[in-house]
């Protein structure tokens, strides 16, 4: 009999997975029958999912092996009491192959103040300050996951010399890393530019607050393209205009689309863009979802599971 997946992520992603997730299906040799819709849960094996999708109470579906979902964050699925299935976070070469580019894009932005030239046609010859070179640009990347890792990597194959800070410690070549609250204390000391790319959890909720800003060099750079609400908002618009940071580039808000007559679209030191930094590609993760599904039926060990006592 085929697998029974149940494509529960919503009308408009149906629309834009439907195609790639058969092909993917016929790729790994899979017989899938794959639906929108899920007239009889007891005999859905998989669903497939995305915050905002079509169901939230998922107890029905007892049979269900495995909830695999099209978005790395999953801080909005970790706390349904209902999701007693395991849960597969998303993980995938295009996603992050998008943030890599997002976070090395902006990070030599500022470090070349490439603004100065792009904003100041003028008529004025600005070359009186130069930049200094990559190996004298600390570089902070909060979070080392599947998304950290890969970005300090590209950072650090430029020169920088980046440091790394986790909630767990971790040993990565060519990165300084660090954990616990002295080790963010050294990283946010020395950061003349801090990437934001930590989950979302209790633990890191306005980990960017007024006291950790005022930790970085005066002038310092924030590039947020992780989770809007590891900032405190009202700090770092206090941090900006007092001068202690320099810029702020951010691509997630606590409230999306970011409402119009939010300070940060106005502010001169602040960069808004519109949660673009890495977007889930359906041709990649469709692979990725395929995979799992080929390993839950040969009783293989699913890929990117997430640990619920630690919300990722």
């Amino acid at each position: 009999m085929p697998v029974t997946v149940f494509f529960a992520a919503g009308p408009a992603n149906w629309e834009e997975y439907r195609d790639p997730l058969n092909t993917a299906f016929a790729e790994a040799g899979l017989d899938v029958a794959m639906s929108d819709r899920a007239d009889n849960p007891l005999s859905v094996d998989y669903i497939v999912f995305a915050p905002g999708g079509i169901i939230e109470d998922f107890g029905p579906y007892v049979n269900c092996k495995a909830v695999l979902n099209l978005w790395a964050g999953v801080e909005r699925l970790v706390t349904n009491p209902t999701l007693t299935q395991p849960l597969a976070r998303m993980v995938d070469w295009g996603l992050t192959e998008g943030m890599v580019e997002y976070v090395v894009g902006h990070v030599l932005r500022h470090h070349l103040g490439m603004d100065a030239h792009i904003h100041g046609q003028d008529g004025v010859w600005r070359n009186s300050v130069l930049p200094p070179l990559a190996r004298e640009r600390p570089v902070a990347m909060l979070g080392l996951g599947e998304l950290g890792q890969a970005s300090a990597r590209a950072l650090t194959a430029l020169n920088f010399p980046v440091m790394g800070w986790s909630r767990s410690p971790k040993t990565i070549d060519s990165i300084e890393c660090h954990s616990e609250e002295a080790g963010l204390k050294h990283v946010l000391s020395r950061a003349e530019i801090a990437v934001l790319l930590l989950p979302l959890t209790d633990e890191t909720r306005d980990l960017i607050n007024a006291e950790r800003l005022a930790m970085m060099p005066k002038g310092a750079v924030i590039i947020n393209p992780g989770r809007g609400p590891l900032i405190d908002d009202n700090a770092l618009l206090a941090a900006l205009d007092a001068g202690q940071i320099g810029h702020a580039t951010l691509d997630v808000f606590r409230t999306e689309p970011l409402p119009a007559d939010h300070p940060f679209w106005a502010h001169p030191k602040v960069t808004v863009t519109p949660h673009i930094a890495a977007d889930t590609r359906p041709s990649s993760s469709s692979q990725v979802i395929a995979e799992n599904i080929r390993r839950g039926e040969a009783d293989e060990p699913f890929l990117h599971l997430v640990d619920r006592s630690r919300g990722y």
